[in-house]
């Protein structure tokens, strides 16, 4: 399953990478606010990846979420105060492969102002496409991400 979520700034974004993946689950807004917060989308994103890969109980994340707003920094704040949510600032390919790799990362957070709109699917595709190294070193250094939140 995949989440994706957005606030005022990541709306128009999120429409466009809704038209090329229908498949993903739209957790709003579903109109145009300009004066919502990003907070409420990424919390809820956060809750839903969170209890639907704690239901499966999988080594690699049975889902992963998106979450769009302006320079992508407030929602990846919000979503990582989420016990097993690992979100990370997706700018790259690059960036979104390492994430995933080394911090077995399942919710990228996209920047709708900063991030040019042509590298968006590659961005998604590599976040999505990479595994996690299963390397001791990795391992033992994402069991401590858990470790200390308390939602």
């Amino acid at each position: 399953m995949i989440y994706i979520a957005s606030d005022h700034r990541g709306f128009e974004l999120k429409k466009k990478i809704l038209k090329d993946h229908p498949d993903y689950l739209d957790l709003g807004p579903h109109t145009l606010d300009p004066e919502d917060d990003y907070n409420e989308y990424a919390a809820n994103l956060a809750i839903n990846v969170r209890d639907a890969s704690n239901a499966t109980q999988t080594a690699d994340p049975p889902s992963f979420g998106i979450i769009i707003c302006g320079s992508a920094h407030g929602v990846a704040i919000e979503a990582n105060r989420f016990k097993g949510i690992r979100a990370i600032v997706g700018l790259t390919p690059e960036l979104a492969k390492i994430g995933r790799e080394h911090n077995n990362a399942n919710v990228l957070c996209l920047s709708a102002d900063f991030t040019p709109e042509k590298d968006i699917p590659e961005i998604i595709k590599t976040f999505l496409d990479t595994k996690t190294k299963t390397d001791e070193k990795y391992a033992r250094r994402n069991v401590k991400l858990d470790k200390y939140g308390e939602n």
